[in-house]
Formats: C-alpha cells, sequence, structure tokens
C-alpha cells in the first residue's frame, strides 16, 4: 500500500475477517478508511456493495487477507476465508510464502496452493523473511517449469520493519503509529525488492461480480447526537458501524474517556467500542469526572451501548495482572479481572431475546467474541439478559448481552452490516431519548 501510493495512486483498502488493528495501520499509511469483508459475518450482496462502492474511486484496491490463504469458518468449507472472497468479489489473488528455512520445498507449497481451488486466480507469489538475494535465486530455480504463476520478487529479512505485539495481536495504530519515515522506509523497500511493474501489468481493470446488495440505510431528517469514545484505550470499530449509524440519522461526536473531564454537549446516546482499558486503567479511574458523567446518564437512561473494551469500562472495577483494581464507571455492578491465557475466540451469532436498544426482540446479528478478562458477580441478576449467543458451530446456546436502564453490554463486537435494522434501531432510541427530554425511562 505505501509503495503504490508512492507511485500516486490512491489506493483502497480493505481486510478479511474481524480485525480491528490492521485496518488502522491501512488508513494511516493510504489516508482512506480500509473496510472489514466477512464470508460468514456479513451477506455476499453486502461484501460485493462494500467493494464495489469503496473501490469506485480509488486507482487501485488491496485486500489483506486473513490467516492463511484457504483458512476460514472451518476445515470443510472456504467460508470466512481469503480464497472465498478473492472468489466472491472476482479478485486475484498475491500469494505472500514464509520461505525463512525453505529451499526447493518452497516450490512444492506454492504448487499446492495453485491447484488447490481450481477456481482461484493468482496474480503471483512473494517469497518473505529471505536470508539473502541468492536464497531467492534458489526458490526461483526450483519453481522454473513446476508453478505457472510468476515470482514477483522476494523480502529479505529485516527486523526494522516489525510491528511490536502484545496478547490481542499487533499494537494499534493510535499507540504505535507508523511515522512518515517509516512508511517511506516500507515503500522503498518494496520497490527495490518486488516487481511492482510486472504486478500492475497483470492486474485487470476490475469488472464487479454480482449484483449491487442494500448497504445504504434510510436518513431520518432529525438527526440524533451519538458520542463515540475514541483514543488509545477504545478504537476497535468497524467503519461500516459508523457510516451505518450516520446513515440512519447519527450525528458522531467523538470524544476521549482518557483526556477529556466531561462528555460532550448534547448528547443523545453513547457508543463505546473495545480496545485496551486494561491498559490504560489508571489513566481511566483517574479521569473521575468523565467516570461519574456516563454514570449519570446511565442512571437517567441515555441509550448506551458498550462492546468488550467498552463493557468492561462500564463495570465497576478492573483489576489488572499485578492485582490492582482500578475503579471504572460502574454502570453494571460486577469486577473485570484480566487473565493471562485467553478466554474467548470465536464468530458468534446474537439473537434479540427482547426489545433492546439494538431492536426489536428476535433480530439476528453476526460478530465475533476475543478476551482474556472475566467477570465476578451476578449480572444476570443485576441486569436482564437480552442476547441468546450461538458460537460458530452451534454446538452451545449461553447468555452474553445485559441491559440495565438503556445501557447495553457485552463482549461481542457486532457488525451492523450483518444486520442493518440495528444501527437504525440504536439511532431510533437515541431519538426517542432526545424527544424525552434526556430523562428516558430505563428498560
Amino acid at each position: 500500500m505505501a509503495a503504490l501510493n508512492r507511485r500516486g495512486l490512491t489506493v483502497a483498502p480493505f481486510k478479511i475477517g474481524p480485525d480491528f488493528i490492521d485496518p488502522g495501520h491501512h488508513a494511516k499509511i493510504t489516508g482512506l478508511a480500509s473496510r472489514n469483508l466477512d464470508g460468514w459475518m456479513l451477506p455476499d450482496a453486502y461484501n460485493i456493495e462494500c467493494f464495489r462502492s469503496t473501490a469506485a474511486g480509488a486507482h487501485i484496491a488491496v485486500v489483506e487477507g486473513v490467516m492463511g490463504l484457504y483458512d476460514g469458518y472451518d476445515g470443510k468449507r472456504d467460508t470466512g476465508s481469503t480464497a472465498q472472497m478473492a472468489k466472491l468479489i472476482g479478485l486475484p489473488v498475491l500469494l505472500v510464502v514464509d520461505a525463512a528455512c525453505m529451499a526447493r520445498s518452497a516450490a512444492a507449497l506454492v504448487q499446492g496452493f495453485e491447484n488447490f481451488d481450481p477456481e482461484l486466480r493468482f496474480a503471483g507469489v512473494i517469497f518473505n523473511n529471505l536470508g539473502s538475494s541468492g536464497h531467492l535465486k534458489y526458490l526461483t530455480d526450483a519453481m522454473a517449469g513446476n508453478i505457472r504463476m510468476p515470482c514477483l520478487g522476494g523480502i529479505l529479512r529485516d527486523s526494522r520493519v516489525t510491528i511490536p505485539e502484545r496478547h490481542l495481536g499487533l499494537v494499534t495504530g493510535d499507540e504505535h503509529a507508523l511515522s512518515d519515515q517509516a512508511i517511506e522506509r516500507l515503500a522503498v523497500l518494496i520497490e527495490g525488492q518486488i516487481d511492482l511493474d510486472l504486478l500492475l501489468g497483470k492486474l485487470e481493470d476490475f469488472i464487479p461480480k454480482g449484483a449491487p446488495g442494500p448497504v445504504k440505510g434510510t436518513f431520518e431528517v432529525d438527526p440524533v447526537k451519538i458520542g463515540v469514545a475514541r483514543d488509545k484505550a477504545f478504537c476497535f470499530y468497524y467503519q461500516d458501524n459508523l457510516d451505518l449509524l450516520t446513515r440512519a440519522g447519527a450525528e458522531l461526536v467523538f470524544f476521549s474517556p482518557i483526556r477529556d473531564r466531561h462528555l460532550p454537549h448534547g448528547l443523545d446516546g453513547l457508543y463505546l467500542g473495545g480496545g485496551y482499558p486494561e491498559l490504560f486503567a489508571e489513566s481511566l479511574n483517574n479521569n473521575k469526572k468523565m467516570l461519574a458523567d456516563i454514570h449519570k446518564r446511565s442512571q437517567q437512561g441515555m441509550p448506551i451501548y458498550a462492546e468488550c473494551g467498552g463493557f468492561m469500562y462500564l463495570t465497576e472495577s478492573i483489576t489488572d495482572l499485578n492485582g490492582k483494581a482500578h475503579q471504572m464507571a460502574g454502570c453494571f455492578p460486577v469486577q473485570v479481572h484480566m487473565a493471562s491465557d485467553l478466554k474467548a475466540l470465536g464468530y458468534r451469532e446474537i439473537t434479540l431475546t427482547c426489545n433492546t436498544i439494538l431492536g426489536e426482540k428476535g433480530l439476528v446479528l453476526r460478530g465475533h467474541e476475543f478476551h482474556y478478562s472475566t467477570i465476578s458477580g451476578d449480572l444476570e441478576k443485576a441486569a436482564r439478559p437480552v442476547y441468546a449467543v450461538t458460537r460458530r458451530k452451534a454446538e452451545q446456546n449461553f447468555v452474553g448481552g445485559y441491559q440495565i436502564n438503556n445501557t447495553l453490554g457485552s463482549y461481542h463486537h457486532l457488525h451492523f452490516g450483518s444486520c442493518p435494522p440495528a444501527a437504525a434501531g440504536f439511532v431510533a432510541a437515541c431519538r426517542l431519548y432526545k424527544s424525552s427530554g434526556g430523562m428516558g425511562a430505563g428498560n
């Protein structure tokens, strides 16, 4: 993306799968919001239209895959995989192979990928983590006569272009923003080690596959103001979620629970996304006025939607790995405890079991869950359970979402594109609160 941008091309960035961190880095490099595409969370028509409308104004679109090319929902189908999305949209695949400690076997590996699914088209292969230019020569010799796709080059091992990682993946772009110098170094590295002219010469003008889907929502004349928590602690948002709220009639007002002492003036609702509140728990704890402000709005019945990190922020406290408890907003009378091991990971399907601020009973949404914390306290006694949750293999149903007053919290990151009426439902709840004079009745 950096190298293409350096050539003066407008790059439309995309990421396959439920990911918030990579799109943040994409946006920093391209200057455009990166969109998530997902073969399980989102309908085919939505994915197609999302790609179509976003790529329309760009010279080139780059879609970062998820895991391995064929890895997805399960071992029997390609649902949720990069391969599925490439076929759905009609894009060629640029295969990237980690060739560290590999020699002639790399050609056999590439041959296997090339022949596994005859419906896939390949633009070429790039070898990564190479020890030397001689290493690349060995690999290209092994490919000669055995592989149809061209080798577009190889990236030599370089510790200067790594990004720090932590328990939930890469460090976010909000914390570890790539400097202009780092981006330039990336672009120069690609230009010097990858044949971009050959790659661009093999790409065809994009002709969208399938019919456009109903991405756009209905815009209401009477807008409502929704505060969106956005800083280093809360930065996990699907761009489409924000756009669908806007299209439903919301004016989004961004604020920082770390820096700002009070909520923005005139809000009709709050959206607290995921992130790393545990890493900034002390700063969040010290901002007593913001905590009290949010608690008061919850008690008054303001619609507040919180997921994962935002949900943790609305509990009484977060206890870090050192055993220190940090006071939070206290909207939910339970406590969060950080753990060193993963507690939940995977796709989730959510069915609303009663009327909520997201919509009426029976509405079905999809998303994912990924966290390293547990909750103590009787949450089901303190708040109304409002989600019936099914894991991706449908092996178990369990409760995962809770509403108290008009505050809805859960560990689940929902993609409103899986059910656009949910975005409209939240905006409608905020509009009802607004019409009540800001003193909405609790549920």
